[in-house]
């Protein structure tokens, strides 16, 4: 998927580190992203899930908050709602440069921010929780043992997820003071709530705290068999899938392209994504698909190359040929399979070209023809394959006009 880096100026003059995932072709909707506590945005669950719902037409913005990731800043100086303020610049920044986000999510402690900061983005007319708790405070939970030194010494590190953070008492205020329950029953937007029954890092229990607390329209979903941090890869694939589906109700599509029923020749775009050296985004009527390079030459494989395209129209075309010819004289014919190849070969080495100096395209065409046919009917088709209109404007003249576009 196209993908965009880029920085923004967080509510303490900082610059914020952000990614935007978006669709290879055209978008439905923007969404905001927020981690989990200590995490950033490059976390699996943040990157599968973004990346997962750009393939679903939802440009996904997601960012790391203050001294995590690549953001500047000092984490021990954040706070929840200097995080709830950062993602309000987030949205402040998609309106300003792209469109306002209509849909917003959240990962646990970013589950609970996302709330906290849905009625300040009023094109937001969605909103999901995965793995949130209804209560900021639950955090601290994680370094209880450490709450008394913070609060007598001022700050003190914490251990978290096996890495050391700098926790003040500054944070410890602030999050006793949040009543996030008030702010969920005063939403006034659709709310997805998503947990899992055995999560052991935040329960379930939390789930049913913000579902009680919210109006309606809302839903809960169960995320049976995950984990707290979505680890699995199925299962960010699954959140991805509920949010796409869910969403549609309650957000405005833009309006898609309808499908080219004409029979006249239409035109083929290709654009660079920017997202790699090679990466192409190639468009044909309604369809779109990635152009690349294979790894070894500099590309990412993230798509079929230049000359697979070429094999894959001859191909088809042959195939295709094949098929109304043998359906047009009633022939057996089950399937057919065609395997193309393209190499440079020393023109010495060709007896029928014309050509009798350096190098020439060769293109091998292996052709499998399935079902009850006779010997003279294989011959006939392996015959007209050499008819096929695209085989035919390989073999001949072709003129390539080429000009600057205005």
């Amino acid at each position: 998927m196209p993908h965009e880096r880029f920085q923004f100026t967080g509510v303490g003059g900082h610059q914020l580190a952000a990614a935007l995932d978006t669709p290879e072709g055209p978008i439905k909707a923007y969404a905001l992203f927020a981690h989990c506590f200590t995490c950033g945005k490059d976390v699996l669950a943040a990157k599968r899930i973004a990346v997962a719902l750009a393939a679903k037409g939802i440009a996904t913005l997601r960012f790391d908050f203050t001294g995590l990731g690549s953001s500047e800043g000092e984490f021990a100086n954040s706070t929840f709602s200097s995080n709830v303020a950062d993602l309000v610049r987030a949205a402040d920044h998609l309106r300003e440069t792209h469109k306002a986000p209509a849909i917003l999510i959240g990962h646990s402690l970013g589950g609970a921010a996302i709330l906290a900061a849905a009625g300040q983005i009023p094109e937001a007319k969605a909103v999901v929780t995965i793995a949130a708790p209804s209560d900021p405070v639950h955090v601290t939970h994680f370094f209880r043992d450490r709450i008394e030194d913070i609060r007598t010494l001022g700050e003190g590190e914490v251990s978290l997820a096996g890495r050391p953070f700098r926790i003040k008492r500054e944070f410890l205020d602030d999050v006793a003071e949040q009543n996030l329950m008030a702010q969920v029953k005063q939403l006034h937007k659709a709310l997805l709530i998503m947990h899992s029954p055995t999560d052991d890092t935040v329960g379930i229990d939390n789930a049913t705290h913000i579902f009680s607390a919210a109006r309606h329209p809302k839903s809960f979903v169960s995320l049976a068999g995950a984990d707290h941090l979505l680890s699995g890869k199925q299962d960010a694939a699954y959140v991805a899938d509920v949010i796409g589906a869910w969403a549609e109700r309650y957000i405005d599509i833009a309006p898609q392209p309808a499908a080219d029923t004409g029979t006249a020749p239409r035109n083929v775009v290709v654009q660079e994504t920017r997202a790699g050296k090679f990466q192409q985004i190639v468009t044909a009527g309604p369809h779109r698909m990635l152009a690349d390079e294979p790894i070894a030459v500099g590309g990412q494989d993230s798509g079929p190359g230049p000359y697979d395209f070429v094999l894959a129209g001859l191909g088809a075309c042959t195939s295709m040929t094949m098929r109304m010819y043998a359906d047009r004289k009633s022939l057996p014919l089950d399937r057919v399979t065609v395997t193309l190849t393209h190499s440079k070969i020393y023109a010495k080495d060709c007896e029928e070209c014309e050509t009798r100096e350096g190098m020439l395209d060769q293109i091998d065409r292996v052709i499998r023809i399935e079902g009850e046919l006779d010997a003279d009917q294989r011959k006939r088709l392996m015959e007209i394959a050499d008819k096929c209109p695209v085989h035919k404007t390989l073999t001949s003249e072709v003129r390539i006009v080429t000009k600057a576009a205005e």
